[in-house]
């Protein structure tokens, strides 16, 4: 494929090789007699979903926009009364007035993402092209960091969110050169609850080409699985080819990246190492902590739309055209160019810069890839969303990878 394949709301979709048809709409989720149930999409009503899936295993409850009197709502408030949200529904019969641009607005909404384990059914996640104009699309980086500082104190869990968190280069260990050893206690199923949507989102989340991406989320992440699992591995501390400095791969399938990585005697990450590796055994929504910072790592540049086709890398280096095409859209930058943008294992650059193939296990060719941490456009880029749409033979110019191993016994 050719041209952006991660973002956080589906649109319709043009493919390279045309495998791939129109997404559709987020299903809402409502609690049935104690099971999740799918029900048709409901863009367009006069209500929102009560939650709505924003990736694969991932859920989105808008604690602000749950009706009373909506089908499930009960179930809904339920579920957050058992897992300790302590939130109150409105009934929203008037919409609230919409904010200005960094104001919370009288009523706010808050939502919270609850990472579950994945269903079955997994809507479709990934845009090739955007439909709204270029000018909708790009953003004002420092505006994103202005709205999350106007945020007031009394809606936070603690004063310290957007503290630099104390980051190390991380440990080698018994892992080869160039790859980080990650250990600890990994939570399948983490609640995290958003206390401030960016402002494109609070007026357009029914637009299904706006991403839902949050500047603040309330501290600490709760883990709501049973148990946690231990995980123990190696993963490459920047993104291929691996070294700091150069600009990452992209234009790449995910089964050439699947080969690059057995080449160099590893393997691609399973997405739950990716995750662990991203956000750490506090849960972190970004590598960084709990407000969105568009400092520290690369990410909410401005969108450009692709114009003409591309081929994958080392064709489209070869071809004038297609290389003129991903220079007038490469927003790339050197590897490690971000120095806080450092997971707590010490691996580079996981929000933002470039969306990463990683397996889906359990899956079936063609449906073994998946893709993690988005890329440098006004996406969500954060440490828990799969990618499971786009399939084992496409391409972006954003796309790209890094490797796995396991660790030495």
């Amino acid at each position: 494929m050719s041209g952006p394949i991660e973002d956080s709301t589906p649109r319709p979709v043009k493919h390279s090789r045309g495998r791939c048809g129109s997404l559709a709409a987020p299903r809402t989720i409502l609690l049935n007699g104690g099971r999740w149930a799918q029900t048709p999409p409901i863009f367009g009503r006069t209500h929102e979903p009560v939650i709505t899936f924003a990736g694969p295993g991932l859920v989105n409850l808008d604690v602000g926009t749950l009706r009373r009197g909506a089908r499930g709502a009960q179930g809904v408030v339920g579920l957050a009364l058992g897992i300790g949200l302590g939130l109150s529904c409105e009934d929203g019969r008037t919409p609230a007035p919409r904010p200005t641009a960094g104001e919370p607005g009288p009523h706010a909404p808050t939502s919270a993402t609850v990472v579950l384990p994945k269903l079955e059914a997994e809507p479709g996640d990934a845009p090739n092209e955007r439909t709204r104009s270029e000018a909708d699309a790009a953003l004002d980086a420092s505006s994103i960091s202005d709205a999350a500082r106007a945020i007031p104190d009394a809606t936070l869990s603690s004063a310290a969110d957007a503290a630099p968190r104390p980051r190390s280069p991380g440990k080698q260990g018994d892992c080869p050169d160039g790859m980080l050893f990650v250990e600890g206690e990994f939570c399948p199923g983490a609640l995290q609850i958003c206390m401030k949507h960016h402002i494109e989102y609070e007026h357009g989340r029914t637009n299904p080409t706006v991403s839902e991406r949050c500047l603040v989320y309330k501290e600490p992440s709760k883990c709501i699985s049973p148990k946690r699992k231990h995980m123990r591995f190696c993963i490459d501390r920047y993104e291929w080819p691996n070294k700091k400095g150069e600009l990452p791969m992209v234009l790449v399938q995910w089964l050439e990246a699947k080969q690059l990585c057995e080449s160099a005697g590893k393997r691609l990450c399973d997405d739950n190492e990716w995750r662990f590796a991203c956000e750490g055994e506090e849960m972190l929504p970004y590598v960084y902590g709990f407000v969105r910072d568009p400092a520290k790592c690369f990410i909410d540049r401005p969108y450009v739309r692709r114009e003409k086709p591309l081929k994958r890398y080392q064709l489209c280096l070869a071809d004038p055209e297609c290389l003129a095409e991903l220079k007038r859209l490469d927003q790339r930058q050197p590897a490690g160019s971000f120095p806080d943008c450092i997971s707590s294992f010490g691996a580079y650059d996981m929000n933002g810069s470039v969306n990463e193939w990683v397996n889906v296990p359990d899956k079936e060719p063609p449906n073994r890839s998946g893709l993690k941490g988005g890329w440098w456009g006004p996406v969500r880029s954060r440490c828990e969303p799969t990618v499971t749409f786009h399939k084992e033979e496409d391409w972006g110019y954003e796309a790209g990878f890094r490797c796995c191993k396991n660790a030495p016994d």
